[in-house]
């Protein structure tokens, strides 16, 4: 059995936005709309299949050009439309999580190497070569070039660890609107 969604409007009208100008079947739900079918949907588990019924509180004209398979239709094609959006958007994350974790890793190495070459380990090293006051300050240098360097290392792994998923689920539960039913149930004339 399908989770239902269900939505109460005066006309069908209510369901697109108004400021949409492309065709019936091509239309951008309207915002508040689409939270609302949204937040009713994540409410569901997710593998149960979604039906949408839009209770309409006036009866459907005979000429009305919003039939029911092209509101199903364009219903199906903005979430689906979105689905796909969510889907570049990832690919996009993906592709900053690469770069990120090249600028990060080469800084990284760049800040150890400098450990290595520029600034001496042992304490008989750092006393033979700087005075007692330059002494501490490598300590100092040692410690802030490692942190710096795994700073620089925060922004791929913050989107390796927690950006990609979210995305995804949104992406999931998209794509799952976009198979849902559709029907329309109009008062009774």
């Amino acid at each position: 059995m399908a989770a239902l969604i269900e939505v109460k409007l005066t006309e069908l009208a209510q369901l697109f936005n108004s400021m949409d100008p492309s065709p019936f079947h091509e239309r951008d739900l309207d915002h508040d709309a689409e939270q609302f079918i949204v937040s009713w949907a994540q409410e569901h588990p997710r593998d149960e299949e979604l039906r949408l019924i839009i209770h309409l509180t006036s009866p459907l004209s005979p000429g009305d050009s919003t039939s029911v398979p092209s509101v199903q239709e364009s219903v199906r094609h903005y979430f689906a439309y979105r689905a796909d959006l969510l889907w570049r958007e990832f690919r996009q994350l993906m592709k900053e999580g690469r770069i990120s974790l090249l600028v990060g890793l080469t800084f990284l190495a760049l800040c150890q190497a400098a450990l290595i070459l520029f600034i001496p380990t042992t304490a008989e090293g750092i006393a033979s070569l700087w005075p007692p006051l330059l002494a501490k300050t490598s300590s100092f240098l040692r410690e802030g070039l490692t942190i710096v360097g795994w700073v620089a290392m925060w922004r791929p792994l913050e989107i390796y660890l927690y950006r990609w998923w979210p995305l995804l689920a949104k992406r999931r539960l998209y794509s799952r609107l976009a198979r849902m039913g559709v029907e329309i149930r109009p008062a009774a004339s």
